[in-house]
């Protein structure tokens, strides 16, 4: 496995790192909330890099891997960037996965990269999809209606009220404007793969708001001064400080694993993209956590930036859900059901 980036991988990290530092400063992320999206932002990534450059070229698209997508994740979330490009992504390439049914709604969206699709991340109940991130934005949206997987066109729905400012929203699936993609088990399966796309991208992203909280906590450490020192050559902030980089790179290492698996190893992806979800949750958590305490009393005010990072680290897992749970069915699927034991 060979995970460092190959020479078309680094430009496109170089031109999109470029794009943001340009254009995503931590007052644009302030500009955008609540609502969490910055329609200028997403017109800018979408020439750049729309969200169906992960469908396959013969689709329309640009042909672009997982981990690809996945080092892009990592830049966005770095900057906190207020764009639905991880939804809309794994939205569109579960459309290609679909087939002939996804077919015209795939175009649309190759036509018009500024349209926003996006995948509810549960199963409908009653035909209402609750929680569906990028739900108050997105034209289009994926869900899984009983057994059946179904692309609904309609009217983004408002805001749920949220820690990450996030546009959550919930989502009607039975709307005149539908499109049934498949039915069955293969239906489920494709929906489960596309949620396996978004916990390795979104594990990308926690990344990389764990490098960019570190980044602030050690600058901080190094420019506080207390009793004559900077306060980062105190023992117990320099040891924290070096637990998360630890933390972090190791998020890093199996969140590209995991997007390397899906072409390379697929026996081993499902529960990888499950394992690199939980560890970037929790290197994302500790570090905006240490790095906002590190910052003292001010970490805790508006004013400063940590804030910024810790609510995102700790609002944006839950999209999907109690990562708790999800290590209980990652340890079900490794090693069995509790009650078969």
């Amino acid at each position: 496995m060979d995970l460092d980036l190959n020479p078309e991988q680094q430009l496109v990290v170089d031109a999109l790192h470029g794009l943001l530092s340009d254009s995503c400063s931590s007052d644009v992320v302030r500009a955008s909330e609540p609502g969490g999206f910055d329609p200028d932002l997403w017109a800018a990534l979408a020439e750049l890099a729309g969200p169906t450059i992960g469908v396959p070229e013969e689709q329309g698209g640009g042909g672009a891997t997982l981990l690809d997508l996945e080092l892009m994740s990592e830049q966005l979330g770095a900057f906190l960037a207020p764009v639905p490009f991880i939804d809309s992504a794994v939205a569109a390439r579960c459309l290609a996965a679909a087939g002939p049914e996804g077919g015209e709604l795939l175009a649309a969206l190759v036509d018009h990269p500024t349209t926003v699709a996006t995948v509810a991340l549960r199963p409908s109940v009653d035909g209402r999809a609750t929680l569906v991130p990028s739900g108050a934005v997105a034209e289009v949206v994926v869900a899984l209606d009983a057994d059946d997987l179904v692309a609904v066109r309609d009217a983004p729905g408002p805001t749920r009220s949220n820690l990450g400012s996030a546009p959550l929203a919930d989502r009607e699936v039975r709307v005149p404007d539908r499109t049934v993609l498949g039915g069955g088990e293969l239906a489920v399966a494709t929906y489960r793969a596309a949620l396996d796309e978004w916990r390795v991208l979104m594990s990308g992203a926690l990344v990389g708001v764990g490098e960019a909280a570190l980044a602030l906590g050690v600058e901080y450490a190094k420019d506080r001064h207390q009793f004559g020192k900077p306060i980062g050559s105190f023992q117990s902030i320099a040891r924290d400080l070096a637990d998360v980089a630890t933390l972090v790179d190791g998020a890093r290492l199996i969140t590209r694993e995991a997007a390397w698996a899906q072409d390379e190893a697929p026996a081993e992806y499902p529960s990888l993209a499950r394992m690199a979800f939980l560890f970037a949750t929790r290197a994302a958590r500790r570090s905006s956590n240490v790095a906002l305490h590190v910052h003292g009393g001010y970490g805790f005010t508006l004013e400063y930036d940590i804030q910024l990072y810790y609510r995102r680290a700790q609002a944006w897992p839950l999209a999907l859900g109690d990562p708790r749970q999800g290590a209980a069915h990652l340890a079900d699927a490794l090693f069995g059901p509790v009650e078969a034991a």
